[in-house]
């Protein structure tokens, strides 16, 4: 047995989590700072990277007792090491590496977007590979096929707003604060996704994606019709990139041959994106593997379970190693 801590803070979430021989889930524990950065309209990297330092021991301590095991018990200790928030990654990268070094066992640094993909095998320990994965959050909208475990080919990416971040950035036009994409998806239950044709970007063209002129046609919208109807905005808006998404992913599927679909990241938590790609995969006579929803937003299981695979294939990370912002999504083999 292997029992591995998994930190995570490489945005607004604290998160830790133990996991078990990479697959069982012993705790999981995340600390929101929604409520600190709301007034802001969006997160604030200082703000971020300070809370993360007054909640990471608390949150590491109940990851523990909630897994019901001791500092003792633990095989490894991994941390998020990019991409992100520099000085939120640095929080919990530190404690990582002073807690494998007191005690003595190693430590295991993940890519944020790897531990994403391994919440396909945390939901379906037997998934048959190529696997076609939408990475989709605030910070990444990405295509990507795995070939097999540790072999990623990036199909298509965002050249500018990420789909996370287009959805925050509408919910500040049409009033409806931080965090944007939730309030979005609650308020389009009520409307009309057909009743406003806003563009679907790039829809044809290759495997990239582009939001922001979809962001501006939605803020010309709402200057030329003051008094229309926020509902249907929202609903038409949302009816947009969930078209693109699905589109694209299943193009993806079409070049890499693969016969199931992933999805990771925040926005894989939008009810409107889960019902869409259920029902592709369906009709495309293709497996769906949708994370639960609270492996969708950033969390410390996704991290632990990554670091439990990376630490079989390529051993300990060096202590000597940093944080990274920028770090990109690579094959290793």
């Amino acid at each position: 047995m292997t029992l591995i801590l998994g930190i995570e803070t490489s945005c607004d979430e604290t998160a830790a989590a133990v996991v078990e021989n990479g697959r069982l889930i012993r705790s999981s524990v995340i600390s929101s700072q929604i409520d600190l950065h709301a007034r802001f309209g969006g997160v604030v990297p200082e703000v971020a990277s300070r809370a993360h330092v007054e909640l990471i021991n608390s949150v590491i301590a109940e990851a523990l007792a909630e897994a019901d095991v001791q500092f003792g018990d633990l095989d490894a200790v991994a941390a998020c090491q990019g991409p992100g928030l520099i000085g939120a990654l640095l929080v919990g990268v530190s404690a990582a590496k002073a807690l494998a070094l007191t005690l003595d066992v190693p430590y295991v640094g993940v890519n944020h977007l790897e531990g994403h993909l391994h919440a396909a095998w945390l939901q379906d320990p037997d998934v048959a590979l190529p696997l076609a994965v939408l990475l989709v959050s605030g910070g990444h909208t990405m295509l990507v096929a795995v070939v097999e475990d540790g072999r990623y080919q990036v199909l298509g990416q965002t050249v500018d707003d990420a789909a996370g971040e287009a959805f925050d950035k509408v919910a500040r036009i049409c009033g409806l604060g931080y965090p944007g994409g939730p309030a979005i998806d609650r308020l389009a239950i009520e409307g009309d996704a057909r009743s406003i044709a806003f563009p679907r970007p790039m829809i044809y063209e290759g495997l990239n994606f582009s939001f922001s002129g979809l962001k501006t046609a939605v803020l010309n919208h709402v200057r030329r019709n003051p008094d229309g109807d926020i509902r249907d905005v929202a609903a038409s808006f949302q009816e947009a990139v969930v078209d693109v998404l699905v589109h694209k992913l299943l193009e993806a599927a079409d070049i890499s041959g693969a016969a199931t679909l992933v999805m990771g990241g925040g926005v894989a938590a939008n009810s409107r994106l889960r019902e869409r790609l259920t029902e592709a995969g369906a009709a495309s006579g293709r497996t769906v593997l949708v994370p639960r929803m609270d492996l969708c937003t950033d969390n410390g299981v996704m991290i632990a379970a990554t670091a439990w695979w990376r630490l079989r294939t390529d051993g300990p990370t060096s202590l000597a190693g940093g944080a990274n912002p920028s770090l990109s999504l690579v094959s290793t083999r």
